[in-house]
């Protein structure tokens, strides 16, 4: 999974530990994407949900982007990566139970999440 891999090394594919250079990282990787003429995988319609429970999670009204909220809510644009990372576990853990306690089984579709 890409944002495990960038999780492990940041610096290595953002340049910077930075939640701005991660938002810009996974748009160039969304849009290179679409260029290809590929279709959007489960993991990339279900992160796709990302920043509508970001505006829940902070109880925002904002079109500001899922970067910038969680960016406005700590330290600098490091801690704000870092946050984010956390932010995603507590938002794949989420998506997990309410699958669950909606009846599915279908784990993998639960858990997965890649980009924005």
């Amino acid at each position: 999974m890409l944002i495990q891999k960038i999780k492990k090394a940041p610096s290595m594919y953002l340049g910077r530990h930075s939640i701005i250079c991660l938002q810009a990282f996974l748009s160039g990787y969304s849009i290179a994407k679409h260029e290809l003429g590929e279709q959007p995988t489960k993991q990339d319609s279900d992160f796709m949900l990302f920043h509508e429970w970001i505006r829940k999670r902070f109880n925002v009204q904002t079109s500001q982007s899922w970067a910038n909220i969680i960016l406005f809510y700590s330290e600098d644009e490091s801690k704000a990566l870092d946050k984010f990372f956390e932010l995603l576990d507590e938002f794949i853990d989420r998506n997990s139970s309410e699958v669950l306690a909606e009846g599915e089984l279908n784990v993998e579709r639960a858990v997965q999440v890649v980009r924005s």
